[in-house]
C-alpha cells in the first residue's frame, strides 16, 4: 500500500509530506529532504508489480535508468529535472528528483485555453533541447505529454517524471497506462513498446498540437486502426503560421520512418524562420547654402556621404514642414464690402447695363494687367485701373438716375451740368476706397500665394461683392 504522510525513508533522511500521483506502474510522491530541508519528489514502482515474472529484469532497467540519469545530473540541464538519490527502501526501490515548482502544461491549458504561437515555440523547444541530452545518452523518455513539462514562474520549461518506471509493466502498457495521456503516444510505443527517439518526437509533436490548439489531439491507435482523421492544427486555431502546422504534423506523422529521424531535425523544423535585415545605409547631411540677397533666394542641395564615422552625430534634421498660409481677411473683406455696396449703389440708382458692363470689366482688367504687365510695376497703378473703372460706373448711374427725376429733354440736361460735377467727386470717393483696398490686398496675397492664384482670389472676392449688392437690394427691395 502507499506510504502515509509523516512516514520516514532511509532512517529519517527523507518524509513523506503527499501523494503527488499514482498509476498502474508506480507511484510518485512529495517528501522533504530533512538534513537539507528541501523539498523532493521520491518515484517507486507499485508493489504488486513484484509478481510479474519479468520485475527483477525490470528493476534492473529501474536502476539502470535511474543510474544514468543520475550522471546526467551531474551537469545539470536546465530543462531536465534533477536526480539526486537513489536507494531501496525494504523491497522497494526509489528514485529521488527535485521538486519542479510551477504549472504544468495541462493545468495551464485547462486555466487559459490555447497558448499563442510566440509563447509556446519556445518552451517546446527548450524541451527538445532536453530531450535530444537525453538521446545521446542512450534513453528514451516515452512519455514527454503535456503533465509531465511543468513551467517555471519564469517560463522556463522543465522535463520531469522520466519514463523509467514505465518499464516496470507490460509493454503493451508502457507510456500511457493513464488513457488520458493516450493521445501523445505513437501506436508502436502502445503496440510493441518501442524505445526509439521517433517515440519522442511524436510526444513533443503532439504536445504542442494541444498547446496551441487547446485540443487533444486523435489517437494514434484511432488513426492508424480506425482510419481516423488527424485534424490539422490550423483548423482549430487559424491564427497559427502555416510553417508551424506543417511542423506539427510532420512530427505526429503516423508511420516512424515519416517522422524527423531525430529530435534535431524536429527542433529545425520548429525554429523561426531568419529575419533577413535590410542593408545598412550610410546617413545622408544635407547642407542649405542661400544666395546673396540682391536676387531671388536660390537653395542648393548638397549630399555628403560620410566614409568614416563622424567623431560627433547629432539628432538628424527633420524634413521640413509647410507652415500654413496666412490669407488677408481684412483686406479681402474691405474689397468686398466696398465693391457690395457699389453693386447696391447702382442697382438702387438703376444704372444702365453699360454701367455694370464698365464696372466688371474694370474688375479683371485690373486684375489681368497687374498680374501679367511688367513694364510698370507698383500696386496702386493697377488697383488705379480699376478704380477708374468702377468710378465711371458709379458716376454714369449716377447722372443717370438723377436725369430721369427730372422731366424733359431740357432737364436732363441741367440736371448733367449741374449735378455731373457731384456725381463725379462721390464717384472718385469710391474709386479711391477701391484703389485702397485692392492695393493693399495685392501686396499681402503675393506674399503667399502666386500671381495666378492671387488674380483669382481678388476678381472672385469683386465679383461675388458685386453679385450679393444686386442680389441683395432686389431682396430688400421686392417691388422695385
Amino acid at each position: 500500500m502507499p506510504w502515509i504522510k509523516g512516514q520516514l525513508l532511509q532512517g529519517g533522511k527523507y518524509v513523506i509530506e503527499d501523494v503527488l500521483g499514482q498509476g498502474g506502474f508506480g507511484i510518485t510522491y512529495k517528501a522533504l529532504h530533512v538534513d537539507l530541508n528541501q523539498t523532493v519528489v521520491i518515484k517507486t514502482p507499485n508493489e504488486y508489480l513484484s509478481h510479474d515474472p519479468d520485475y527483477d529484469k525490470y528493476i534492473e532497467r529501474f536502476i539502470q535508468e535511474g543510474q544514468i540519469l543520475a550522471r546526467l545530473s551531474q551537469d545539470p540541464h536546465p530543462h531536465i529535472v534533477r536526480v539526486i538519490d537513489l536507494f531501496k527502501e525494504g523491497a522497494i526501490h526509489c528514485l529521488v528528483m527535485d521538486f519542479v515548482p510551477g504549472e504544468d502544461l495541462f493545468k495551464l491549458v485547462r486555466r487559459r485555453g490555447a497558448l499563442p504561437e510566440a509563447e509556446i515555440v519556445p518552451c517546446i523547444r527548450q524541451i527538445g533541447e532536453a530531450l535530444a541530452v537525453v538521446h545521446q545518452a542512450k534513453l528514451v523518455h516515452r512519455d514527454a505529454h503535456p503533465g509531465n513539462i511543468v513551467l517555471r514562474n519564469n517560463g522556463k520549461a522543465v522535463l520531469i517524471d522520466f519514463g523509467i518506471a514505465k518499464e516496470l509493466v507490460p509493454k503493451t502498457l508502457s507510456s500511457t497506462g493513464n488513457a488520458g495521456n493516450q493521445g501523445f503516444a505513437p501506436y508502436e510505443q502502445m503496440t510493441r513498446g518501442s524505445r526509439e527517439p521517433m517515440v519522442d518526437v511524436y510526444c513533443l509533436a503532439a504536445t504542442l498540437y494541444y498547446a496551441i490548439t487547446g485540443e487533444r489531439p486523435t489517437t494514434s491507435l484511432a488513426r492508424k486502426l480506425d482510419n481516423t482523421y488527424l485534424t490539422p492544427p490550423k483548423q482549430i486555431n487559424p491564427r497559427m503560421s502555416d510553417r508551424l502546422n506543417q511542423a506539427i504534423l510532420k512530427g505526429m506523422a503516423l508511420e516512424a520512418k515519416d517522422r524527423p529521424q531525430s529530435m534535431q531535425q524536429l527542433l529545425e523544423l520548429l525554429e523561426a524562420p531568419a529575419v533577413v535585415s535590410p542593408p545598412s545605409v550610410e546617413p545622408d547631411y544635407r547642407k542649405t547654402v542661400m544666395a546673396p540677397p540682391s536676387v531671388d533666394p536660390v537653395y542648393r542641395k548638397e549630399v555628403f556621404r560620410s566614409k568614416a564615422k563622424p567623431e560627433s552625430v547629432g539628432i538628424p534634421d527633420k524634413p521640413p514642414t509647410t507652415s500654413p498660409r496666412t490669407i488677408p481677411w481684412g483686406w479681402l473683406a474691405a474689397l468686398f464690402l466696398i465693391y457690395l455696396l457699389a453693386s447696391y449703389f447702382l442697382a438702387a440708382h438703376k444704372a444702365p447695363y453699360m454701367a455694370w458692363a464698365v464696372t466688371g470689366a474694370g474688375v479683371v482688367t485690373a486684375a489681368v494687367i497687374r498680374a501679367w504687365v511688367v513694364a510698370v510695376d507698383g500696386a496702386w497703378f493697377w488697383a488705379g485701373v480699376g478704380a477708374m473703372a468702377v468710378a465711371i460706373a458709379v458716376a454714369v448711374a449716377v447722372i443717370r438716375a438723377w436725369a430721369v427725376a427730372v422731366d424733359g429733354a431740357v432737364a436732363v440736361d441741367g440736371a448733367v451740368a449741374v449735378d455731373g460735377a457731384v456725381a463725379v467727386d462721390g464717384a472718385w470717393a469710391v474709386a479711391a476706397a477701391v484703389a485702397w483696398a485692392w492695393a493693399g490686398a495685392w501686396d499681402e496675397l503675393q506674399l503667399e500665394f502666386s500671381k495666378v492664384h492671387t488674380f483669382l482670389i481678388l476678381a472672385s472676392t469683386s465679383s461675388l461683392g458685386l453679385g450679393l449688392g444686386w442680389l441683395g437690394y432686389r431682396i430688400f427691395n421686392p417691388g422695385s
